[in-house]
């Protein structure tokens, strides 16, 4: 693809190798696997293009060439695409990306989660909370206790002024996160080149005060498994009958 006349203002992690969801990810990467009728990844992109953003980077490296060619002839929103011939991680990934993308924050998304909509679109709520004056990195947040699927022990505490904490020694936090997020790039100087994981410029930002937390208000899905992808179906289909309802009660589209 030809280099854009516009960066990008949105990336999607869409690298990954998807192993727990093997077999199925043998032949077919982890963002292409069908949830709710469409692949995961086109869940992320549509609710970008609903967001306002025009044009996303999607990265990819296994099986990556499907990937691209899924989302070659996508408008809303453009794709410029980013591929890793060696796979560079989240934060390695992103670094890798950042000539294409906007110099102010980015909206940063993994291609494999999925959520519904609370009272407002997660991505229009993230746009209007971050406040660069105060902050290089929002994080969407879940409740550990209302994740579905999710069994982990939680990432963080939300203090009271927003700012997180981490989960640290203790044995447990109430929040995980969603694995959507704002970051500035700026975060990305004097960092590794190479693979490297986004809890670096996470860190970044906590040490500075700077990162905080926002708790999605809509539905959250954690599908690691086959198993759990056959599961989720029934209880994901009846969430989005609800977030259909809300929607029309509110006077949208």
């Amino acid at each position: 693809m030809s280099a854009p006349e516009t960066k990008a203002q949105a990336m999607v992690l869409a690298a990954g190798l998807g192993k727990r969801m093997r077999p199925i990810t043998d032949t077919m990467p982890k963002p292409l696997i069908s949830v709710a009728g469409k692949p995961m990844l086109d869940h992320v992109l549509d609710k970008l293009a609903n967001a306002g953003v025009t044009q996303a980077v999607v990265n990819s490296h296994y099986l990556g060439q499907q990937i691209i060619d899924h989302v070659a002839n996508r408008t809303a929103p453009a794709i410029v695409t980013s591929p890793e011939e060696d796979l560079l991680e989240t934060g390695g990934g992103v670094k890798n990306a950042l000539s294409k993308l906007a110099e102010d924050a980015i909206l940063i998304a993994n291609a494999d989660v999925f959520w519904t909509e609370g009272r407002d679109p997660l991505f229009d709520r993230l746009i209007n909370a971050f406040d660069p004056d105060h902050m290089d990195a929002l994080l969407a947040l879940y409740p550990v206790a209302d994740g579905y699927g999710y069994d982990g022990a939680g990432d963080f505490f939300w203090q009271v002024d927003g700012r997180l904490k981490r989960r640290g020694d203790a044995s447990e936090a109430p929040y995980f996160f969603t694995g959507v997020q704002i970051l500035a790039p700026h975060l990305f100087e004097d960092t590794p080149d190479g693979a490297w994981s986004l809890n670096v410029v996470y860190d970044k930002a906590l040490a500075a005060g700077r990162c905080y937390g926002l708790v999605h208000d809509g539905g959250y899905f954690h599908i690691g498994t086959p198993e759990a992808l056959k599961e989720s179906e029934p209880v994901i289909a009846k969430a989005l009958e609800v977030e259909r309802a809300k929607k029309a009660a509110s006077g949208g589209v």
